[in-house]
């Protein structure tokens, strides 16, 4: 083992967990341990749904690399855990991973800050799904505030759609969504400590990008290089960069964005965990900056902390 490596001790690369995100989180940290093996790092996989976390600290692990997805992982529990346990992990803090995680609270302090934010409302059982319709225009989106990888989302397209997207988005949480629809394109900023990396255009061929797009088809089309104009995608990246930071991100994550009709981005929602996977976004990008996937997974663990 290499002295650059050896520092980081032994390497807990926590994936799998409970949360409806399993299976691709499964898939990250395979990728994420492989990568780590082959750099030198002893590190070592760790299912929190098969062993109890405090045998990170009686296993003399000295860091963690979280591959964890959606709840119990990414929205400051686990990183709360390793906190009291004093053992360093890579991403953000508590706070904002439980803030990115929320989409509702998300957007609640974005909008404070007066970021540029899609309109919204919050939906319950008892809403007027007309007036709804009526205020956030067709088609829009539902979709529950607290998971992720798209799962228990619905693009409406007509009112009286409303009210059965609603019920399968609180299947997922108990706060759920109603989002207005922009129809200039889909774009993500990764950022890696504190830095955003080239903007990645998302086309896909499905209604929208959804759970099966993300992870399981071949015709989503990834643009990297983006092909906005140079000041355009800067200004994107300024942004991810603002966004990121007023909720407290640290390490590395990913900002996405929706574009209007005149070319003004909006921010969507903010990432702590992403994936890493090879259908994965931050790795495109990391390409892109000429940083190879080895080389991205030891700078994130690099990145690591404790509170």
């Amino acid at each position: 083992m290499s002295q650059a490596v050896s520092k980081f001790g032994k390497v807990a690369v926590l994936f799998g967990g409970k949360s409806a995100e399993r299976d691709v989180s499964l898939k990250s940290g395979a990728a994420v341990l492989k990568a780590l093996r082959a750099s030198g790092v002893d590190a070592h996989a760790f299912d929190p749904a098969e062993r109890d976390l405090h045998e990170l600290k009686s296993g003399g692990f000295a860091r963690a690399f979280i591959a964890l997805h959606g709840r119990y992982g990414e929205d400051g529990t686990v990183q709360g855990a390793l906190e009291l346990m004093g053992i360093p992990y890579t991403g953000s803090g508590v706070l904002a991973s439980a803030l990115a995680m929320d989409k509702w609270r998300t957007k609640l302090v974005w909008r404070a800050a007066g970021l540029p934010i899609p309109a919204f409302e919050l939906l319950t059982a008892q809403t007027d799904f007309d007036a709804i319709a009526k205020q956030l225009g067709l088609p829009l989106f539902v979709k529950p505030a607290n998971e992720g990888s798209s799962v228990g989302i619905s693009k409406v397209k007509h009112a009286s759609e409303l009210g059965e997207a609603y019920e399968l988005a609180a299947r997922y949480d108990s706060l759920v969504i109603a989002e207005q629809f922009l129809g200039g394109g889909e774009y993500t900023a990764a950022m890696l400590g504190g830095v955003a990396l080239p903007v990645i255009k998302i086309e896909p061929a499905t209604e929208f990008y959804d759970y099966e797009a993300k992870y399981f088809r071949d015709d989503t089309r990834y643009l990297c290089p983006c092909g906005l104009p140079e000041a355009q995608e800067e200004e994107m990246q300024r942004l991810a960069q603002q966004g990121f930071a007023v909720l407290g991100g640290a390490g590395w994550g990913r900002v996405d964005f929706l574009m209007d009709e005149a070319g003004k981005p909006y921010l969507l929602e903010a990432n702590t965990s992403p994936g890493m996977t090879d259908h994965s976004l931050v790795p495109m990008a990391a390409r892109q900056a000429g940083i190879s996937f080895e080389q991205l997974v030891l700078k994130v663990l690099e990145l690591s902390h404790v509170g």
